[in-house]
């Protein structure tokens, strides 16, 4: 063999050697990237999107709902976003969901991932109010009405005001002759919509949207609201005094103390 036939046979065998360690590393950082965005736990959906794996095995990042937004709220998540690449997202702060009447962006969702069920009321008429894409969140330490100012930026911008934000008066207790005049957000009309978190006035939004899931603790079985009859319709009734479980003596002594 000729030293050039030499030279181009390990010529030839150094670039495959070299596109293969390419193709492995690119594998290696697509796997990666895969695995840390398919659950995204602080991206915000369009209204109506289903929860969690549900949304991401029923979209099929077409991006119809991006096109189909009139404010351009929404867009497709890019590789490197916190959010698995291709499926829509939208940040507040640069530009918040309007509640449009008709949510277009429900509307033509092809595959249910955008549930209009979700934005619908009873009778199945459409009611964006019922969307629930995250719940603000006050930062009472950098919130300026929280000292003492006047500000009332995110309570004027809330399209469900007195409803999803409200005004609570207290005494101010540094100057202690002026109000605090503090908004406050009640999480069972909160849509999520982030025009709170866009009009917000600080360096930083003071009051963030996140998801629901993120800032909603989540009490469990062991407690009940006494005074919410729907509440207290999960536990089963007290079994009554007299059945076979006895008394509750019976149940407190345990037969040490003799009441009869």
């Amino acid at each position: 063999m000729s030293s050039s036939g030499g030279m181009d046979r390990r010529g030839f065998l150094q670039g495959l050697l070299r596109s293969a360690a390419a193709a492995a590393a690119g594998g290696a950082v697509w796997g990666g990237f895969v695995a840390t965005t398919k659950h995204a736990p602080l991206a915000l959906r369009p209204p109506g999107a289903l929860a969690g794996d549900a949304f991401l095995s029923t979209c099929i990042r077409c991006g119809t709902c991006v096109e189909a937004c009139p404010y351009g709220t929404l867009s497709l998540a890019t590789p490197g976003e916190a959010a698995a690449a291709g499926t829509p997202v939208f940040t507040p702060r640069d530009v918040p969901c309007h509640l449009c009447q008709d949510v277009p962006c429900t509307v033509a969702c092809p595959t249910g991932a955008l549930a209009r069920s979700a934005v619908s009321d009873e009778t199945g008429a459409l009611d964006v109010d019922r969307a629930r894409m995250g719940l603000a969140v006050l930062d009472r330490d950098h919130c300026l009405a929280a000292w003492g100012l006047r500000c009332d930026a995110c309570y004027r911008a809330c399209p469900l005001i007195d409803k999803a934000i409200v005004i609570e008066h207290s005494r101010n207790e540094r100057t202690g002759r002026h109000a605090v005049l503090m908004p406050v957000v009640q999480d069972d009309h909160c849509t999520g919509c982030g025009l709170c978190e866009r009009a917000c006035v600080t360096e930083k939004a003071s009051i963030r949207v996140l998801p629901r899931d993120v800032v909603q603790g989540r009490v469990g079985d062991d407690y009940v609201r006494g005074w919410d009859a729907e509440d207290e319709g999960r536990i089963d009734p007290a079994t009554p005094v007299g059945s076979e479980q006895g008394n509750a003596l019976d149940w407190l002594n345990d037969g040490e103390v003799d009441h009869d």
